[in-house]
């Protein structure tokens, strides 16, 4: 369902929607064209839960984040050319080419850091969380991380700092399953983790939990609105875990395009190869989100596809931008650091 906003929040929705969506599939042709190398994630199948998540927020919140960043970053604002130059590196990008992929911080938008280290930021958001409270400065802090992340003992000794303190905090758990799963809320999902449901492990240290379709934008944001708004009533952290199924472009070690996104597939999947059909039909959170728009009557398809558009102009121009920015100059590496 879609959510409960104006024509033009709701496209803007959509936009940022598809600005994750082709940054993320660029991205993946320069790493295949041999731009950039390492290891890298992309947040391709969990737009739903991103954008309409974060548009919930104020702007001096603060945001943690972890390997599947780049969509966390768009959504909340940063400019797709810096982005791009940062993850390859270069001179221009929001750090200077020193946090890459895995560790690009914006401040200015709230992101104080993102880490690869599974759970690493949870105590960090907890602490975050602390000095709002202690300022009294009505600011919140959500913590975005997957499944596994509560594997780690610092998920639990967080939950019960959180809880004892009633902290502003909001744990955003982003659950992306295995492809092919199907998109039922509930369903078991985590073949590593003996607590079930995922909500089970916040509840016990007395955190509102609850689970939700994350293709479902219109769910998600309701669920996060509500929660953003006990949050800031002093109610303390609230948890919730948002099942997405994942792309099948992740399943392998490395990520690939099955097959290039175009707001036509929402209606003809012909072009679909059969293997991941049901994935493009069912569980695709950005078609899924333009056919809702158009059966709601908020747009109509060519003013869709026109949106789509701009937005692929746009990522061309920051790709642009990112292969003309040169690389460091070698003097620089131990400027803006500490120890």
């Amino acid at each position: 369902m879609l959510p409960t906003l104006n024509r033009e929040q709701l496209m803007d929705l959509c936009r940022r929607m598809f600005r994750i969506r082709h940054f993320e599939e660029k991205l993946i042709l320069l790493h295949t064209e041999g731009r950039f190398s390492g290891h890298y994630h992309v947040y391709i199948g969990q737009e739903a839960t991103g954008v309409p998540a974060l548009s919930c927020l104020g702007p001096d919140d603060y945001l943690f984040t972890t390997h599947r960043n780049h969509g966390h970053l768009l959504a909340r604002g940063a400019d797709p050319a810096r982005l791009l130059a940062e993850i390859l590196g270069r001179r221009d990008g929001y750090n200077k080419g020193k946090g890459g992929t895995f560790h690009t911080n914006v401040s200015a938008l709230g992101f104080f850091h993102t880490s690869a280290v599974v759970a690493g930021i949870i105590p960090l958001a907890g602490g975050a969380a602390y000095a709002a409270k202690a300022k009294k400065s009505g600011q919140i802090t959500v913590c975005l991380f997957g499944d596994g992340a509560l594997e780690e003992g610092a998920a639990p000794e967080s939950f019960n700092i959180a809880s004892l303190w009633k902290l502003p905090v909001l744990y955003l758990c982003e659950n992306n399953g295995k492809y092919g799963r199907g998109r039922a809320v509930g369903a078991v999902r985590s073949s590593t983790m003996a607590a079930y449901p995922l909500t089970d492990l916040p509840a016990a240290y007395k955190i509102p939990a609850q689970q939700v379709d994350g293709v479902d934008a219109g769910a998600v944001h309701g669920a996060v609105s509500e929660a953003v708004k006990k949050i800031r009533q002093g109610e303390g952290p609230q948890f919730i875990e948002a099942q997405t199924v994942r792309w099948p472009g992740s399943e392998s070690n490395w990520p690939v395009v099955p097959v290039p996104t175009d707001v036509s597939l929402a209606w003809d999947s012909s072009a679909v190869p059969e293997a991941v059909k049901e994935w493009y039909r069912e569980s695709d959170p950005v078609l899924t989100f333009v056919r809702e728009l158009v059966e709601g009557k908020v747009a109509t398809r060519e003013e869709i596809g026109q949106v789509e558009e701009k937005v692929r102009e746009e990522i061309a121009r920051a790709v642009e931008f990112a292969l003309a920015s040169p690389y460091p100059e070698l003097e620089t590496a131990l400027r803006d650091v500490f120890a």
